[in-house]
Formats: structure tokens, C-alpha cells, sequence
């Protein structure tokens, strides 16, 4: 007894199975390392070594450092400083294994020498970590056997030790020769084992009550209600009954590690004992493979076949191995699966259960934990298997598209348990302090024998546990009650030793309520530590591949959308499978980006198919799709038939009648309570997804950004082929019911739609979105100029003032589309809605472009007739002396032309210019004042400051600052400005002189319906006035000076027109023409009917009115 209490067995099992994990990571990443090409350490990839590399490799351990070998070493040599660095830290961790391997030989013989007794319902923690050190062991050294390049290393490292000291290691010597030993593991660990195979084997066979019990089929769980609360109403607030607590959330697959590796090292017992046999036959048609450590595995059946097949006398056990293999390949996939769809409902049900009632999670923390525990073996089962699935006639049982749903209830039984310690921490402190204490203490005095080391550590235990109240949960105090459950540790190993004063075995009391208080204490200060052990799935992040492909699967699976964010949940704790020994191990943490960014372009396109339908049923109450209705009830009115031929539409609305409550509509399974479910699901699980992904929202924001910049771009149906496009105002509709739809949604997720919806829109008015995809800007742009305008510069479609909007010419081809449906008022305000104010100044600015281009070339035709512009501006009011001059200029039809171009142009800018009044309605009225206060006396530059600020609130201003900025910007340093002012006055004068021509026309009659001449030749006006103003205005010149001298030159030419008597051709629409040059006065804010009357007689704009009214009504 003395020597158990000597020999610290519960210290040094604590602290080697710690120590054995960090050993057996180092293992596991000098594999990875040394297997990556891009890891691989440089030494071992360099040629120059290459000859010392297969060196050291033929002659390991003895390598001759002198003599013909040492021309071999030659290159180890050179860089002996820089080889012992490099591969000194994969020595060390060769040297810890050894070390680690002797601790355990040390430890190992110290329980086989005190006859230690074990039972893993009795000693709990004694035999769990007696049985994970020995797991640990193997695996530790299965895994230094993977190891392909281990003797290359720890043959460099002494060899330039020895170059460097002139001796080798010290641990050189037994290191090789334990790296030679263990070139065969099983060999060498079976021999190991062979005198602990009595220990082992009691040990292991204490696990056959426990495992078959819990490794049932999934019918015998449904069968006997398995984790339901249900099952016992009454019974629901009682704690839950057991005598083996720990035992019932136990990992299998950890209970699997034991029997499996333990009967394989300690396989004598497997022909004596009928037991031992039948365990681990069980154990065998459970899986084919094993986790060694991370994702490495093992396939058990095949090494143990192996192995036992070097074996005399073991033949049975050979077909034994086959035939649970066969059965394994045939059923396990299948029992799985049933287990995993039975743990889906059960979870399903629990958590439904404790979220409406968390009070329960005191008396039911055990139904959590065992769910968690159960839950993730079959999870971990399929992740090994799914890499290696066995030749079956049914691999569909290795793949899952419903594990989203399992993984996401255990995420919720975590959450719960977290969200809710203070309740679970009340009700086991007040189980402890009122129940568990006074048990014990009984227990205690019943006991016949009790030496003073275990009696002071029974009676610390009462004391610690009967001074616990509520009042320290109330006040936040902080509980470590790790004290305890280190000394029932030490309690346990000092009463299973043999011949011990007190024997654990004879008082099997005191342990079931010891081991059942352990868990009560864990469930005070250990919540996470418990939590973490019975759920941890941070292993998946070294399985990327099939952890994507699970992802995969439930993604495509509808219902399984809502429950996809567990799966970044899982990522969450990845971190938390680091150690200390091997901090720079590599883990997949990308797979949680990865899966964010897919849960939030799921999210958006779930969002946007919701808005998509709600803006098609928008879209049907349109006032353009009731026309069919309206003429088919007023056939029905005058009794007319109905053509055969035409289909009847079906009215807004009918898509929501249904007879059968079965059948699912369209628009009942986008209706936005149906999806928002889905969407809820995914964005709003729990508070603390936006604490670990602070950046899945902007994620998901994001995706609704790009796919709503997508969806207006694509609502808008242009074709740039055909010329196709949607009209703004149904483009706006759509705007808005999309939006209407997303504040719908808004009130069920925490979606800020305004801000959205701004940024959307606000990219919309700019020349390309935040991802260089065009926008609506763009697109509107590209089309009235390439369709509306460049048909309206080629007199197909009209500028019709009276109606404020462009209209199809009258012709024997039919328009591709109605001008007025894109130009009038509403559509104009719909457009300017869409674009906004930096939209309309793109669209200005590629409008001024156009103009600019005209200018120029108007500009050439100038410089071209000089000579004869300067003649006729000095003789203008000579009859004779014009008539010769006239008949020396050419191209006046093309100047005519290109100027009414631009007259067409900026009467579309003032009809978009104008939508924007009411852009700000509460500044109209000082920014009228200040337009209203610019005289001619005022500074330039002031008075084009404030136009500008006019012009974009929409008011109209005596000079377009827009018109004067690109006339500025065409000025090249080559060109004076006399010279600019020059060509101004003779483009005015070739203006004028050419007017007569445009009597010759016959398309240029007035239009009284349309308020102007019918090849557009009224916009003139507009061109003259505008540009002219703008043009002496760079040129710093008196506009209205200029303006009356063009109205003298073409009065003049007018009445000379008039005066034509011979040539009645000359005066076809000689009324018309007078009608555009009072149209030029009109129009104008610097000439006026005095000044015209000055020049021009009002009685012949009289007369010209009049015989256009009479031709018009003659025709």
C-alpha cells in the first residue's frame, strides 16, 4: 500500500497521456512534412546531398565517418552548422518518443507489479486512462513507423553532430536502435505487451456490459426511446437514474480504440478466453478503419489479418477476422445510417423540448451530453469511411446529404448548455450540497475499513462539496473543483492496487456515487471541458475534402439549407484541436470562408427569388396588361365574338386559388413566409455566429449587392442587337417592388434594406457597379443615344414640344419601338429617378460629347468657306450682291443638318434636365433667387457658378454652364481666341444665310399638333440660342450683340426668300420658315419681338401662321 502511494500511478498517467497526445502530434506533422514536396525540409531535396542521403539510408544505424565513406559525407560536411539546425528539431521529437516510450515501459510495470485491479464501472478514471495510454503508445509508434524518411533525419543530425563535436549524440545509439526495432511495429509492441496481457486484458473485458450496450442498432434505440423525454412525462423533472454516468457518454470509437488495439497486443487471450473473443468480434464488424491520429487511419482488419497470419495457431482467428469483415462491408453502412437518421429526430426532439423549457437541462444535462456523444461517432464513422469506402454494392450508405441537419442540433445542445450554465450550475450545486454529500457521507460511515490517507481524502471531498451554496452562482463567483476530482483519481489507483487496505472493488457504493459526484462537479466549473469532450469535431478540418462534399450534398438539398451555417459553427472550434508540443501544425481554416461565402450567395438568391416573384406579380397589375382585358369587355358589351385565335390571360390574383390544399403553387412556395423560414435559418441561428463571423453579414451583404446590381441590370432587358429595352418606368416598378419586398422581409431578419438599397442604387448611377459590371446608367445612356436620338437626328422620330416628348414619324417602316413610351414626362421622371443626378450628368456628358463632335465639324465648313462668310456678313443687306455669294457657298444643307443635330440633343437634355425639380423641393426657392439675382453686369465666373448649381437642380438658365465648359475644353493651344470669336460670327452668318434652303424641304411644313416642323428643324432654336451663348461666353463677347446681328442676316435672307416670285418652289414652305426664325426669338432670353419687328415685318409672321393653320385643315 505504501508503494501505490508512493508511485504516483494517477499522476503519471495524467500527465504521460498528455504528453503521449503532443508526441503523437510531432509524429503525425514530421509525416505530413516530410511527404509534402512543399514542406519537406531543404536538406533532403538539394542534389548535393543527395549522394549522403542514400548513404545514410543503406548504412543506418552504422555509418563509417572515415575512410572511402566519408566522400559520401562530403556535402553534409560543408553545411554541418546549417544540417544540425535544420534537423534538430525532428531529433528532439525523435529523442521524446524515446523518452516517452521508456515512461510508459516504466509505468507499465509498475501497475503490473501492484496487481492493479481495473473496471470500468467501478475505477472509471483509473481504466480509461490506463487503456489511453496504452492507445496512445501504439499510436505514437504506428506513427514514427509511417515516418519514411526518420533514419535520413536522425542519420544527418549525428553526422554533422560528429563533424562538429568529434563524437556522435549521446541518444544516438538507443535511438537507432529503437528506430531499427520498431521497422516492424506490431511485432515489437506484441512482444512489449506480452506481461501486461493480464492487466489488459481485465481491463478490456470490464468494457463487455458496457460497449455491447451501447453499440445497439438504431431499432433497438427507437425501441426502447432512446434519449426522449417524453417516454416518462412524469418522470421529466426527476435526474436522471444511472449507475455508470460517465460511462453512458463514453466515445465508441474510443471504446473501439481500446479493444481492437488492446487484443491486438495482447492476443493470447483471444484462444483462451471465449469473452475476450466475443468483444472483439463485435468490435470488428463495427468499421473497417481506425483513427491513429488526425486523419490518419488504420485499417484494423487487414494489419490484425496480417499480423495473425505470421502466427502459429491463430487460422481461426484469421476467419474470424474475414468473416467480421465481410459482415462490417455488408451492414456497418447501412446500421450507420439508420443511427444517424434516428439521432436526427431525437436531437430534433430534445432540442425543442429544452428550448421551451431550459429549466430541464439541470436534471437532463446527461440526455445533452450522451446525444452530443453519440452523435459525433457517427459523424467521426462516416468522415473515416467516407475516405475509404470499401467495395459495396450500396455506397450511397457512405454518403449523407442530411448531415447538416445532425450536425446543426448538436450546435443547438451546445448553444443551450452554454447560453444556460448559471441554471445548470444551480441545480447540480444544489444536488451536490443537498443530496451527493449526505450520500457520501453515509456511505462513508458505513464502511468498515478506512486508512488515513483515503479517509482524509473521503472526508475533504464532504467538506468541499457541503460548503457549495447558490448564493455563490448569484454572486458570479468563479468554481474549481478540479482538486476533487484529481483526488478521486488518486483515490481510485491507491484502492486498486493489490492487497490494499481498502479495496474499490468491495465497496461498489462509494464508487457509483463518487463517479456520479465527479460528474456533478463538472457540470459546476467544467461545462466546456464536458462539452468539448463529447462533441469536438475540430478533427473535420483535416478532412477538407469530405467535409466540403458534405457541405455540398446539403446545399443541394432544400430542407437541408436552414441548417447549412452549422457547418462554419464546426469551423469555429478547429482552433481548439492545437497542443502545445506542436503549435505549428497546419489546419484547413479556409473551409470556413468557404462555406460562409456559399451559405450567404444561397442567402441573397433565396432573397432575390422571393423579390424576383413578388415583382412579376407587381409587374401583372401594370395598367399596359389591362388592355386586353378592357377590349374583351367591351366586345362582351357590344355582344361582338371573341377571336378563336387569341388566348385569354390569366387576371392578377388567380395564382393564389387553390382547390387542394396538397398542391403548392409558385407563388405559395415564394411567398415570403415560406422562404423567410429558410433565410431566418440561415442568417439569424444564434447571436454568437456574428461574434465568430463578424464578416457574414457583410458576406451576405455582399452577395445581395452584386445579385441586386445584377437583377436591376437584368430587369432593364436590353438588347443590343435588336435595340430592345424595358421602359424606365417599368424598370422603376420593379425597383420599387423589389424593394417593397426586401422591407418585407426585413421585418423577420435583421436586414438593413435602406442602406442596401442605397448602395444598390447609388451604383446604378454610376458608369460601372463596385465590380466593373455596366449599369442601368450606362445601358439608358448607350440606348438613347445609339436608338432614340440617332433616329431623331435622321427625322424618323419628332421632338413634339407641345407634348414634351419625342414621337414616331409617320412611315412605311415600322418602328422597332413608340418614341413617346420612352420620352414623355413620366418616363423622363422615372429615369431621372433610376439615375439620379450623377446618372443624368454621365448622360450629359456623353450628350455634350456628341455636340462637341458637331461643333468641331461645323467648325471645318466655317474655315472651308471663309472667304465668302466674310463677304456676306459685310454685304447681308445687298439683295444682289448675296444672290451671286449664295450661289458660292456649298454644303449649307449640311450645316442646317448638323445643327439641328444638336438642337435635337439638348432639347432631350432640358426634357431629362427638367425631371429634376422636384429632386429637392426645399431648396428650389433660394436657388431661383440666386439664379434670378445674375445680371450681365455680374462676374462670369459667378454667374456660370450659379447656373451650374441651377442647372442641377433642374432650372433653366439664359446659358447651359455644361455647353460653355465643353466648348471650353475643345480650344487646342493653336487657336487664338480672336480667332475662335471669328469663326463663331461666321458659323451664326452661315446659319442664317442658309435658312432659304431649308424652304426647299418638303418635310419641313409645321405641325400644329406637334408644335414644331416634322423634320425636326424647329430644335434650331434651341441650337442657336444655346450654343451661340455659350460660345461667346468662352469668348467673353456680348451674346445679345451677336444674337441681333444673326437676326438681321437672317431676316434679310427670309425676305429676299419672300421676294422670289419667279421660283414659287423657293416659297412651298416659306410660311414654315418664318415660323422657326420667331421660334428663334422666342426662344431666346437675349432677343425679343421688338427687336424682331425692328427686322422683320409682324405681318408677315401673321400671315404665316395663318397659311399653315389653313393647309393644315385643307389636308
Amino acid at each position: 500500500m505504501t508503494m501505490a502511494y508512493q508511485q504516483k500511478l494517477a499522476e503519471k498517467l495524467t500527465i504521460l497521456n498528455d504528453r503521449g497526445v503532443g508526441v503523437l502530434l510531432r509524429m503525425n506533422y514530421i509525416k505530413k512534412t516530410c511527404s509534402d514536396s512543399k514542406l519537406r525540409p531543404q536538406f533532403l531535396m538539394e542534389k548535393t546531398m543527395e549522394a549522403s542521403v542514400k548513404y545514410i539510408n543503406k548504412k543506418f544505424p552504422n555509418i563509417d565517418f572515415r575512410g572511402n565513406s566519408q566522400q559520401h559525407l562530403t556535402s553534409i560536411q560543408r553545411q554541418k552548422s546549417e544540417v544540425m539546425m535544420a534537423m534538430a528539431s525532428y531529433y528532439d521529437s525523435f529523442l521524446d518518443v524515446m523518452e516517452f516510450r521508456d515512461h510508459v515501459y516504466e509505468l507499465l510495470n509498475t501497475i503490473d507489479a501492484c496487481q492493479c485491479f481495473f473496471n470500468i464501472a467501478v475505477n472509471f478514471d483509473f481504466t480509461k486512462n490506463y487503456l489511453e495510454l496504452i492507445v496512445t503508445y501504439t499510436s505514437v509508434i504506428i506513427m514514427l513507423s509511417r515516418i519514411d524518411d526518420k533514419k535520413v533525419l536522425v542519420g544527418m543530425y549525428n553526422c554533422a553532430h560528429e563533424m562538429s563535436n568529434g563524437s556522435s549524440d549521446p541518444a544516438y545509439p538507443r535511438l537507432a536502435q529503437m528506430l531499427m526495432e520498431y521497422e516492424q511495429p506490431m511485432k515489437k509492441l506484441t512482444e512489449e505487451f506480452g506481461p501486461h496481457t493480464k492487466a489488459v486484458t481485465e481491463a478490456l473485458l470490464s468494457l463487455q456490459m458496457l460497449y455491447p450496450r451501447r453499440n445497439l442498432p438504431a431499432e433497438q434505440w427507437r425501441s426502447a426511446q432512446l434519449l426522449s423525454l417524453l417516454s416518462a412525462p412524469a418522470a421529466m423533472l426527476d435526474p436522471t437514474p444511472c449507475d455508470t454516468t460517465a460511462c453512458e457518454y463514453l466515445s465508441v470509437e474510443v471504446m473501439e480504440r481500446w479493444i481492437l488495439f488492446g487484443f491486438l497486443l495482447c492476443h493470447s487471450s483471444l484462444n483462451s478466453n471465449q469473452s475476450s473473443q466475443e468483444l472483439w468480434k463485435m468490435a470488428l464488424r463495427s468499421g473497417l478503419y481506425l483513427t491513429v491520429v488526425r486523419d490518419e487511419t488504420i485499417n484494423i482488419h487487414k494489419v490484425t489479418e496480417d499480423y495473425f497470419d505470421s502466427l502459429k495457431g491463430y487460422s481461426k482467428r484469421v476467419a474470424d477476422i474475414k468473416e467480421c469483415r465481410e459482415h462490417a462491408i455488408a451492414n456497418c453502412g447501412v446500421m450507420h445510417r439508420e443511427r444517424r437518421s434516428f439521432l436526427r429526430h431525437a436531437l430534433k426532439e430534445l432540442v425543442k423540448i429544452l428550448e421551451d423549457e431550459p429549466g430541464l437541462l439541470g436534471p437532463k444535462a446527461l440526455f445533452v451530453f450522451m446525444a452530443l456523444s453519440f452523435s459525433r461517432d457517427e459523424v467521426l464513422w462516416l468522415v473515416r469511411h467516407s475516405e475509404n469506402i470499401p467495395k459495396t454494392k450500396t455506397p450511397e450508405d457512405y454518403v449523407d446529404s442530411q448531415m447538416a441537419e445532425l450536425l446543426f442540433y448538436m450546435e443547438r445542445l451546445r448553444t443551450l448548455m452554454t447560453k444556460y450554465d448559471r441554471v445548470v450550475q444551480r441545480y447540480h450545486i444544489l444536488y451536490l450540497a443537498k443530496f451527493d454529500t449526505l450520500l457520501l457521507n453515509d456511505t462513508i460511515q458505513n464502511m468498515y475499513v478506512c486508512p488515513e490517507e483515503e479517509s482524509i481524502l473521503m472526508t475533504s471531498f464532504v467538506s468541499t462539496l457541503s460548503e457549495l451554496t447558490v448564493n455563490q452562482v448569484k454572486n458570479g463567483e468563479e468554481f474549481d473543483l478540479r482538486a476533487i476530482r484529481l483526488d478521486w483519481l488518486r483515490l481510485q489507483a491507491y484502492t486498486s492496487v493489490s492487497k490494499a487496505p481498502l479495496m474499490l472493488k468491495d465497496y461498489p457504493d462509494l464508487a457509483k456515487i463518487m463517479n456520479m459526484t465527479q460528474f456533478h462537479t463538472k457540470m459546476v466549473d467544467n461545462i466546456q471541458e464536458m462539452l468539448h469532450e463529447t462533441s469536438d469535431l475540430s478533427i473535420l478540418c483535416f478532412y477538407p475534402r469530405v467535409f466540403e462534399k458534405m457541405f455540398s450534398l446539403s446545399s443541394e438539398e432544400v430542407s437541408m439549407q436552414r441548417y447549412l451555417m452549422s457547418f462554419p459553427l464546426a469551423c469555429s472550434r478547429f482552433s481548439q484541436c492545437a497542443h502545445p508540443l506542436c503549435p505549428e501544425e497546419k489546419r484547413c481554416l479556409r473551409l470556413c470562408v468557404t462555406f460562409l461565402e456559399e451559405i450567404a450567395r444561397q442567402t441573397s438568391s433565396i432573397i432575390l427569388d422571393i423579390c424576383a416573384e413578388q415583382s412579376n406579380l407587381n409587374d401583372q397589375l401594370l395598367p399596359k396588361h389591362c388592355g386586353q382585358t378592357i377590349s374583351a369587355a367591351r366586345n362582351k358589351k357590344q355582344k361582338k365574338q371573341t377571336p378563336k385565335k387569341e388566348v385569354q390571360k390569366a387576371k392578377p390574383g388567380t395564382e393564389s386559388q387553390r382547390k387542394d390544399r396538397a398542391i403548392v403553387t409558385k407563388s405559395v412556395s415564394f411567398h415570403p413566409c415560406v422562404l423567410t423560414q429558410t433565410v431566418i435559418s440561415l442568417l439569424s441561428i444564434h447571436l454568437c455566429i456574428l461574434i465568430i463571423y463578424p464578416t457574414y453579414l457583410n458576406l451576405s451583404t455582399y452577395h445581395l449587392d452584386s445579385g441586386k446590381n445584377k437583377v436591376i441590370v437584368k430587369m432593364v432587358h436590353y438588347n443590343q442587337t435588336t435595340q430592345e429595352i424595358s421602359r424606365p418606368s417599368d424598370l422603376l416598378a420593379g425597383v420599387r417592388a423589389y424593394t417593397a419586398s426586401l422591407h418585407t422581409l426585413s421585418r423577420y431578419l435583421s436586414l438593413d434594406v435602406t442602406r442596401l438599397v442605397k448602395n444598390v442604387l447609388l451604383q446604378q448611377t454610376q458608369p460601372l457597379d463596385s465590380y466593373g459590371g455596366q449599369t442601368i446608367t450606362t445601358l439608358y445612356t448607350n440606348w438613347y443615344l445609339e436608338s432614340l436620338l440617332r433616329q431623331a437626328s435622321s427625322a424618323l422620330i419628332i421632338h413634339c414640344p407641345t407634348m414634351h416628348c419625342f414621337v414616331n414619324q409617320t412611315s412605311e417602316n415600322e418602328q422597332s419601338f413608340k418614341a413617346e413610351e420612352y420620352s414623355d414626362i413620366v418616363e423622363m421622371q422615372a429615369l431621372a429617378e433610376l439615375i439620379g443626378p450623377y446618372g443624368l450628368k454621365f448622360l450629359s456628358e456623353n450628350l455634350m460629347w456628341h455636340i462637341t463632335s458637331q461643333v468641331g465639324e461645323l467648325k471645318k465648313l466655317v474655315i472651308e468657306n471663309m472667304d465668302v462668310l466674310v463677304q456676306m456678313r459685310a454685304n447681308f443687306d445687298k439683295p444682289e450682291a448675296m444672290v451671286n455669294l449664295q450661289k458660292r457657298l456649298p454644303a449649307g444643307d449640311n450645316v442646317l443638318k448638323r445643327m439641328t443635330i444638336i438642337g435635337v440633343i439638348l432639347s432631350f437634355r432640358a426634357m431629362a434636365q427638367d425631371t429634376l425639380e422636384d429632386h429637392c423641393p426645399y431648396l428650389m426657392g433660394p436657388i431661383e433667387s440666386l439664379r434670378d439675382l445674375v445680371s450681365p453686369d455680374t462676374d462670369i465666373k459667378v454667374t456660370l457658378s450659379v447656373f451650374e448649381l441651377a442647372s442641377a437642380a433642374g432650372l433653366k438658365c439664359d446659358i447651359d454652364p455644361a455647353l460653355v465648359a465643353a466648348i471650353a475644353n475643345m480650344r487646342t493651344d493653336n487657336t487664338s481666341i480672336e480667332e475662335e470669336y471669328k469663326l463663331t460670327c461666321l458659323l451664326l452668318v452661315y446659319i442664317a444665310v442658309s435658312l432659304p434652303m431649308l424652304a426647299l424641304d418638303p418635310s419641313s411644313c409645321y405641325s400644329r399638333e406637334y408644335g414644331g416642323h416634322s423634320n425636326n428643324i424647329h430644335c434650331l432654336a434651341t441650337a442657336v440660342n444655346q450654343l451661340s451663348a455659350a460660345m461667346f461666353t468662352v469668348q467673353n463677347k456680348n451674346i445679345e450683340q451677336h444674337l441681333k446681328e444673326f437676326l438681321l442676316v437672317a431676316s434679310s435672307t427670309l425676305l429676299q426668300l419672300g421676294q422670289n416670285v419667279e421660283n414659287r418652289v423657293d416659297s412651298k414652305n416659306r410660311d414654315s420658315i418664318y415660323l422657326l426664325l420667331h421660334m428663334i426669338v422666342e426662344a431666346s432670353p437675349f432677343l425679343s419681338q421688338d427687336m424682331l419687328e425692328s427686322c422683320f415685318p409682324y405681318v408677315l409672321l401673321r400671315n404665316a401662321y395663318r397659311e399653315v393653320y389653313k393647309a393644315l385643315y385643307s389636308s
